[in-house]
């Protein structure tokens, strides 16, 4: 995403300034003097620049352009700094709120907003001036920090959605070959175990025979027995159990690492939390090998330390070394290449995650990675408390700036009046406007209950201020903070529900259907009613129903754009959502089709092969011929080793795309392996009621259901579980988002609904899904070549 050039604003800025002043005096004739140029040019100059490089150090230039333009307007006539006093100081407070944490962008909008206010006060006292400037202002500044702040936040879920799709797709193309490297593994585990003891053991027998014949005879039953044992494990390498395998995590393969490097002498300490299996562990386990073996190179005999913590946002990953003892010699530090530190670095950024290195205080050396966690948001550093304490401190110290002289020269005179100042009551109603604000996503239906009693006050304030100002501005301004309430409503209801996230809370307005028409309607009346009350109070000549009826087209007008605003941007944000779980539930779908035919071809190799060759070694076995069996087992261990070879090569499926099967439920595994690499947390239980013949139509459902069900997305652990009785095979989720996805009901009530079968969704509750064993062909779960093949 290209950005604007940063000084494309402030050179219009300035333009507009110079146009205001000294351009409309000199088109009026008059000719300023020629020391407020000066003053003018040494103000905006400076002020441009540091406008022009705000992203740097967006704090510093707002606190720079805001010193700058209120020292500028004290020797310079009105309106000398309006465009850079106003406009640029709301450039430099949006680029705060979008380049920097909310903390910090709402701290400096209410210190400036609040240090004018007093400034003002110190100046002229609570009576001599309305003060609706100060409130425009304050205004426009709150509106400046929350649109920077909603820009942040949408370029916070782009760049989250982007890396999980970035993440995807790795482990799209990841899993098919770690299911080829498992099953190369557990052949390869069979062949150099099973077989090969049998071939050896039947060799010696034969050589043995006749000095020793009972050899024969156990070598006869050991192969039988071994036989059927590789019969048995073939069979769960062509369909392991679909809960978490009995594979080393990714914690246990880091900590056998760690061991590897103490036999070698290396002090190495580590503290390794849980990891998910996928591209953020293979980056962690590549990151700590590549840190470690550095060490044991330049830095032999170093304690070091080892920390590896998997949370929701990010993943730490650090290895930090001390000095090396004295007297140590480096015998590896020649043999790197030298590219290790960019290797470090170019893993980390694929996985999408970042990392430094380099010397610490005490002579040793350390290695930081932040990688994605378990919901793939950019990651962001933590601030430290003190950090916040002193924000705090200079913004408090800012905001009693301008009350110092109050307090320290004593004021011969005093105000003339006692009667506080409209501008004062608008300021306090605006601030209770914007506390309700705050609470909007908490309680939406009490904040926007406070925000319609607040409208009331507002003409109130006229009145008791003596505002001579225009009759229409004050009720404007106290419907902007109702018609931001409305359009986040409008936002959140065509945005939908959220995927994980918990559904409407009681207390909210968006709960309750019939409220959908009452909130603007009430907020019209309301507001339609002050802006009456203020224009009659004032006076007119117009009739009071004009007066009423122009307030209420003006206050339905706003509500509606309002509105219209917040739909299109709920659709806008829905639309992209929906995108992008649409590209992970089909690059979900293509990672287990693909994984799942690599597993069909290697498993036809072995039912084909190896698995005929060992049941004629059982047979041989079995009729006491050990000849027969020795070269059976012979043939099956060749047979094994050219299909082991086979699975190297990673020959593509000659069946081509189009023609692969369809998942079954002994996919399942899979299915989960690949959401749990993609930062999803997924369990699959299945009890042993489930039985071994399923009917095509019921295996084939039910594995496209716990699909579907998965890809509606979710934040939560889910957990699946299958159990069958005489009659029923029932799939229970658990952990997934609330029945209001309608789209995901309704495609699991079509496919259900056409095996005879039920669906139970409650908004909060697991999802159970009844799909009838009877009436459908049966076929045994382990056969199920062509079955399902499009």
């Amino acid at each position: 995403m290209k950005r604007t050039d940063d000084r494309l604003v402030p050179v219009l800025l300035i333009c507009v300034q110079a146009v205001v002043w000294p351009g409309a005096e000199l088109v009026r004739g008059d000719v300023p003097p020629a020391s407020a140029l000066l003053v003018s040019v040494l103000v905006a100059g400076p002020v441009t620049a540091a406008l022009a490089l705000r992203r740097a150090r967006p704090v510093v230039a707002l606190l720079f352009v805001s010193a700058a333009c209120a020292l500028g307007a004290g020797p310079l006539p009105a309106g000398a700094m309006a465009v850079l006093g106003t406009a640029g100081v709301a450039l430099a407070l949006y680029t705060v709120a979008t380049e920097r944490d909310t903390f910090t962008a709402v701290l400096c909008v209410v210190a400036l907003a609040s240090w004018q206010l007093l400034q003002n006060i110190s100046l002229h006292g609570l009576s001599e001036r309305d003060g609706l400037d100060l409130v425009l202002t304050a205004l426009l500044y709150a509106t400046a920090c929350g649109t920077g702040l909603l820009v942040r936040r949408a370029r916070r879920v782009r760049r989250t959605g982007e890396r999980m799709l970035r993440r995807a797709e790795a482990e799209r193309h990841r899993l098919p070959a770690v299911e080829r490297r498992r099953m190369e593994r557990e052949l390869h585990d069979v062949s150099a175990h099973h077989l090969t003891a049998v071939v050896v053991t039947a060799g010696a027998a034969l050589g043995l025979r006749e000095r020793r014949p009972e050899l024969a005879r156990e070598a006869l039953e050991f192969a039988a027995e071994t036989g059927r044992e590789v019969t048995r494990a073939l069979g769960a390498v062509r369909a392991p159990a679909p809960s978490r395998e009995e594979l080393p995590s990714p914690q246990e393969r880091l900590r056998d690492l760690v061991v590897g490097f103490r036999r070698l002498d290396q002090r190495v300490e580590y503290e390794i939390g849980p990891l998910p299996d996928g591209v953020v562990a293979d980056a962690a386990y590549g990151i700590v090998r590549e840190a470690l073996t550095n060490v044991a190179r330049h830095a032999p005999g170093a304690a070091t330390t080892v920390r590896c913590r998997y949370g929701d946002t990010r993943t730490d990953v650090v290895v930090a070394s001390a000095a090396p003892p004295a007297g140590a010699a480096g015998h590896g530090a020649d043999l790197g290449s030298g590219r290790g530190q960019g290797f470090l670095r170019s893993r980390a950024r694929e996985a999408g995650g970042t990392l430094t290195s380099g010397p610490t205080a005490d002579g040793g050396w350390e290695v930081r990675a932040v990688l994605p966690g378990r919901t793939a948001a950019p990651m962001e550093a933590s601030v430290p408390r003190g950090y916040r304490l002193a924000q705090v401190t200079a913004a408090v110290g800012l905001c009693l700036q301008p009350l110092l002289p109050v307090l320290v020269v004593r004021s011969e005179s005093t105000s003339s009046g006692s009667q506080v100042s409209a501008g004062v009551l608008f300021a306090l109603l605006a601030a209770a406007q914007a506390v309700a604000l705050l609470w909007l996503r908490r309680a939406p239906r009490a904040a926007l209950g406070v925000l319609l009693g607040l409208a009331v006050p507002w003409p109130v304030a006229m009145a008791v201020g003596g505002y001579t100002g225009p009759v229409v501005v004050p009720p404007a301004l106290s419907m902007v903070a109702t018609c931001v309430a409305l359009a986040a409503d409008a936002a959140r209801r065509a945005a939908g529900p959220s995927p994980g996230g918990p559904g409407p809370r009681p207390g909210s307005f968006s709960s309750a259907a019939g409220l959908l028409a009452v909130v603007p309607l009430a907020a019209v009346a309301v507001h339609a009613v002050a802006a009456s009350a203020a224009v009659l109070h004032r006076g007119t000549d117009l009739p009071g129903w004009v007066v009423a009826g122009a307030a209420t087209a003006g206050a339905a007008l706003t509500a509606g754009a309002a509105r219209w605003g917040g739909a299109v941007r709920g659709r806008r944000y829905r639309a992209d959502r929906g995108v992008r779980e649409e590209r992970l539930a089909a690059w979900t779908e293509e990672a287990v089709r693909e994984a799942w035919a690599e597993r069909r071809r290697i498993a036809a190799g072995l039912e084909s092969t190896v698995l005929a060759r060992a049941a004629d070694m059982v047979a041989e076995a079995e009729a006491g011929r050990l000849d027969a069996t020795a070269g059976r087992a012979r043939e099956a261990l060749a047979a094994m080793r050219a299909l082991l070879d086979t699975v190297r090569e990673g020959e593509p499926d000659p069946a081509g795309p189009e023609l692969r099967p369809q998942p079954t439920l002994q996919a399942l595994d899979l299915l989960a392996r690949q959401c749990r690499a993609t930062g999803r947390e997924v369990e699959i239980r299945l009890t042993d009621r489930v039985p071994r013949r399923l009917p095509t139509a019921v295996d084939l459902a039910a594995y496209h259901a716990a699909e579907t069900m998965l890809a509606a997305g979710g934040e939560e652990p889910a957990v699946l579980e299958l159990d069958a009785d005489d009659h029923l095979l029932t799939l229970t989720a658990t952990g997934l988002p609330g029945a209001g996805l309608t789209a995901v009901r309704e495609r699991l009530a079509e496919r259900v609904t056409a095996l005879g079968g039920t669906l139970t969704a409650e908004r909060r509750g697991p999802w159970c899904l009844r799909l009838p064993l009877a009436g459908a062909p049966v076929r045994e779960r382990g056969d199920e070549e062509g079955a399902g093949e499009r």
